[in-house]
């Protein structure tokens, strides 16, 4: 019995109790019995009084738990309001964006305000409706019963009969029509995008990938060894003062023969203060054997295809044979020629070699990560797919390397659009060049971390592309390239994934849904609504598993961003005023805080060659810059044309629960929570 008594002393959930002071306490389980253990000693009759003790202690701790679990989401509630008041009361909203035309801004504010306004209208009427006892279930609406007596016994029924015929008779066939073509656009987009994941698996199946012709050898071996080809090294930049070091130090301390190689630095700041810090940058390299120039335009017109026509034009540029691009966040690794060059090496045919994006912010914030999701995709996915299938995709606008003689027979830069790198793809495409994407090679920048920049940034992404569409569509069809390349450039690389992606992707979900929730004749699938965007989600972030806690957000969050790739859709295909505007993506440098932290703990001896108090004097006067422009320049917006279609998408929620429509309800209510938080300006960085 020994044996016995002694197992069963050691029964039970030991707690302590430390009480600092009457006002700050907290408890401690020290050992938890199983549930089995805790249910035999519960119905024991010689552990009765003793565990009766131990549920009051265990019910105790998980009360206090619970409490502090309620109030820390308590908390966040009321930080979150707070936020909301201060931003509602600052009134700053998105009314002088210079990014958009402000009279079809107006117009198409105006037009969700009237939208707005009508499904709050019908909202009251068809409530009304409900509890006098029209009880509809879409879509079996039957018409045999406005005609009974019960439904024009008085004025009400009869007002609402003759509004019940008008909407079966001529609003829903039309907003059927609509939604049955869109949803066939929707399904030949996941078609083409399912197509896509299923290259992608053969790709990583078959382990392909592109194999340069000539392995490679140590730069140290010498000039007259190796394929080492003149290369020219392009950054063009336009004040960004928080990035700038970080593009010049990597690009000089890449391994290649000095004597082969000459760095651009190509500067359209119109800061005096960004000029000269990016020139004295230069002058240290350059006193440290760095082969590195230094070019400020006078004039600058045409943005960065005008900064990089204008560079082309120099004398020397006809004694190289590539050229390197990095935008002034971008940090390529030290063998980043080395992995790319020699691909252009007997293949005479490649024009274009690209190299992936990697990103140093991407877990910043919530943005970042639902921005990785999107451009994990775009490079693992369309630009690996596209460039081993058909030698063709959209150049990226930095971290490649060009064929200089590619870009002289494809006409050069052109300003014609703000899309200055997809539109020399294209010419060269035309003229027959290939491109290659090395997935394996990556080129370190920055995410955009605030909604208002990478909102600016979509809506030049996508306004671009209709410019150029308009423009290059003439010579696509008279270029001598095979039918299949021009259907692809045409109907997939354009119209598919450039227009008809943000257009059924807003009027879906952000109009056709609504309509269908006051229109019920006019039915919308659960399986539309619910199970292919998941399923297209869930193939969107396959290349980025991490993020796959952050489905749900991307899916609400990428039918938010239509908004804004609708509108930049339409301005860029009718020409309008905002499809020319081009603003530079604001950077926050913090990559670059890294690197200027590790300069100052590397010894003197360094390739920088600078001495510590000189970079001190710098990094204090940047700290001074960057602390005045966020004085100047840094808050939270509230976006108009989301907040108003939050309203619009949370009524036709309302409405959906008078129809008991589950899916329709959720999807509503979540997308319109989703605006509205988009709206407010709660996702991405916030500034205090």
């Amino acid at each position: 019995m020994a044996p016995w008594w002694g197992k069963e002393s050691h029964r039970g959930t030991p707690v302590v109790v430390k009480m600092e002071n009457p006002n700050n306490w907290s408890m401690v389980e020290i050992e938890s019995p199983s549930d089995e253990e805790f249910l035999n000693d519960a119905v024991s009759k010689r552990g009765r009084n003793k565990n009766a003790k131990q549920l009051t202690w265990v019910i105790l701790l998980r009360a206090h738990k619970a409490a502090g679990c309620l109030a820390s989401i308590a908390a966040a509630f009321v930080s979150l309001g707070a936020v909301v008041r201060r931003r509602i009361a600052a009134g700053r909203t998105d009314a002088a964006d210079p990014v958009e035309n402000p009279k079809i801004k107006s117009r198409f504010y105006t037009a969700i305000k009237i939208a707005l306004g009508l499904s709050l209208l019908l909202l009251g009427f068809e409530l009304a409706a409900y509890i006098r006892g029209w009880h509809f279930e879409a879509p079996d609406l039957h018409l045999g019963r406005i005609y009974s007596g019960f439904a024009v016994r008085d004025l009400f029924g009869t007002v609402y009969s003759n509004w019940v015929r008008i909407r079966v008779g001529y609003i829903a066939p039309p907003l059927q029509f609509l939604t049955s073509a869109c949803i066939v656009l929707f399904i030949v987009q996941s078609v083409d995008r399912l197509i896509l994941c299923l290259g992608c698996f053969w790709i990583k199946l078959k382990k392909i990938k592109p194999i340069a012709k000539q392995d490679l050898i140590d730069v140290e071996s010498g000039d007259g060894q190796g394929y080492f080809p003149m290369v020219l090294v392009q950054i063009p930049m336009c004040n960004e003062k928080e990035v700038y070091q970080q593009s010049i130090g990597a690009v000089c301390e890449m391994d290649w023969p000095k004597g082969r190689m000459l760095i651009q630095v190509l500067d359209d700041s119109d800061d005096p203060t960004a000029q000269m810090l990016i020139k004295e940058e230069v002058q240290k390299w350059r006193d440290n054997g760095a082969n590195i120039v230094y070019r400020h335009r006078v004039i600058r017109e045409g943005y960065k295809a005008g900064n990089l026509k204008s560079a082309m034009s120099c004398s020397y540029v006809k004694d190289y044979e590539f050229v390197a691009i990095f935008d002034a966040d971008f940090q390529p690794n030290a063998d980043f020629l080395k992995r790319t060059v020699p691909h252009f090496q007997d293949n005479d045919e490649v024009g274009l070699v690209q190299a992936r994006w990697s990103f140093v912010n991407k877990e910043e914030n919530l943005l970042t990560r639902l921005q990785l999701i999107n451009l994990a995709f775009h490079f693992e996915v369309e630009q690996q797919v596209n460039g081993h299938f058909l030698n063709f995709f959209g150049f990226n606008g930095t971290a490649g390397v060009w064929r200089i003689k590619a870009l002289e027979e494809s006409g050069g830069w052109m300003e014609r659009t703000t899309v200055e790198d997809m539109d020399i793809a294209v010419r060269a495409h035309l003229h027959g060049w290939k491109f290659v994407f090395l997935n394996d090679v990556e080129c370190q920048c920055e995410l955009p971390e605030s909604y208002e920049a990478y909102r600016k940034q979509q809506h030049r992404w996508h306004s671009g592309p209709m410019q150029l569409f308009r423009l290059c569509l003439p010579a696509i069809i008279k270029s001598k390239i095979s039918a299949w390349k021009k259907f692809n450039m045409i109907f997939l690389f354009f119209l598919l994934r450039k227009l008809i992606l943000p257009f059924y992707s807003f009027t879906l979900f952000c109009i056709i849904l609504p309509l269908t929730m006051f229109v019920p004749e006019a039915t919308l699938p659960a399986w539309v609504v619910c199970y292919i965007p998941a399923t297209m989600s869930f193939l969107n972030i396959m290349p980025a598993p991490k993020s796959f806690p952050f489905i749900v957000p991307y899916l609400l969050f990428e039918n938010t961003m239509s908004v804004t790739k609708f509108n930049a859709m339409i301005s860029g295909l009718f020409q309008l005023g905002s499809a020319y505007e081009w603003v530079v993506t604001k950077k926050s440098g913090r990559s670059s805080e890294g690197d200027l932290q590790s300069l100052v703990e590397k010894p003197p001896t360094h390739q920088r060659g600078s001495s510590e108090p000189n970079l001190e004097e710098l990094k204090e006067e940047i700290n001074r810059q960057m602390k005045k422009d966020s004085q100047k320049k840094k808050h939270n917006r509230i976006y108009t044309k989301e907040l108003a279609l939050a309203f619009l998408l949370l009524t036709a929620a309302a409405r959906s629960l008078l129809s008991a429509q589950g899916v329709h309800f959720y999807f509503l209510l979540f997308q319109g929570i989703s605006f509205l938080l988009v709206g407010l300006d709660l996702i991405g960085e916030q500034v205090q």
